[in-house]
């Protein structure tokens, strides 16, 4: 783990807190190395069954480095340089933490405390969830920088607004509040940035006290749902729900309904 990515647990719920408070917690090569072990590893352990991303003081991540994306690109080759291979391998690999947070077998949650910019909003939009703080700013950010955009952010966000929506969202790359991404559905909730840290724990632990393995094969229908065909969808749902009846917060909540009880889920 590094100094600019800070882990802690508390029950089932592990936090991930992007930390680079003097700079809107924009990504470093160190940050985003930590994310890329951290992630997959939260992902595996079967003790985690929420992961929460957010920020430190006050913002959540403004994207990239732009002052480190600025001294690269004086210096770098030409884009049909020997080098351009590279950088895009390097890239797409550094990209795969936002396939792992949309994969997890488990929730994941966004706390978006002030401003998601370029990759940073990418980063949120990857996770199932996200709650943000009225006030918090939100934007694609891309454009305004003279680039395209990166970390899956045009999928996830076509996917969240629409096509016509998402494309206006590029290309103005307007920041909007977090009260105008609960209007559009970029996020699920908005609240007073002061209830924030609360509201976003509560729900953590509320997402940590389902039936975790069911929640993991209901992403994969969800997911699948997004692409394919009827059919393949149905035949994702099939096996899923017997994988899921074999389970034993299945038996747990079976037992419990008979009962007239609540089940107390233990994620197995």
């Amino acid at each position: 783990m590094t100094d600019h990515l800070i882990e802690t647990r508390e029950g089932g719920v592990a936090t991930l807190t992007m930390n680079r408070p003097e700079a809107r917690n924009a990504l470093s090569g160190e940050m985003q190395a930590g994310l890329a072990e951290a992630i997959p590893r939260l992902a595996a352990d079967r003790s985690v069954r929420a992961i929460v991303l957010t920020g430190a003081g006050g913002a959540f991540c403004a994207g990239g480095d732009v002052k480190g994306f600025a001294a690269r690109t004086s210096a770098a080759p030409a884009a049909d340089g020997p080098d351009i291979e590279g950088r895009i391998h390097g890239l797409r690999a550094g990209m795969e933490v936002v396939r792992w947070l949309r994969e997890a077998p488990k929730p994941t949650l966004a706390v978006i405390p002030g401003a998601a910019a370029g990759a940073g909003l990418s980063l949120a939009l990857a996770c199932d969830l996200r709650i943000a703080a009225n006030e918090a700013k939100l934007t694609t950010a891309f454009s305004k920088v003279g680039l395209s955009g990166d970390y899956g952010g045009t999928y996830f966000l076509t996917h969240l607004v629409g096509a016509a929506k998402a494309r206006e969202l590029f290309f103005s790359a307007d920041v909007i509040s977090g009260e105008e991404a609960l209007r559009l559905g970029v996020v699920n909730r908005a609240v007073p940035r002061e209830d924030l840290e609360e509201a976003g724990r509560a729900w953590a632990r509320q997402l940590a006290s389902l039936p975790t393995v069911a929640i993991g094969y209901m992403k994969r229908n969800l997911n699948a749902a997004e692409h394919a065909t009827l059919s393949e969808v149905l035949d994702v749902e099939a096996q899923n729900m017997v994988r899921t009846q074999m389970t034993e917060d299945h038996k747990v909540a079976s037992a419990a309904f008979v009962r007239k009880e609540s089940p107390v889920f233990q994620g197995r």
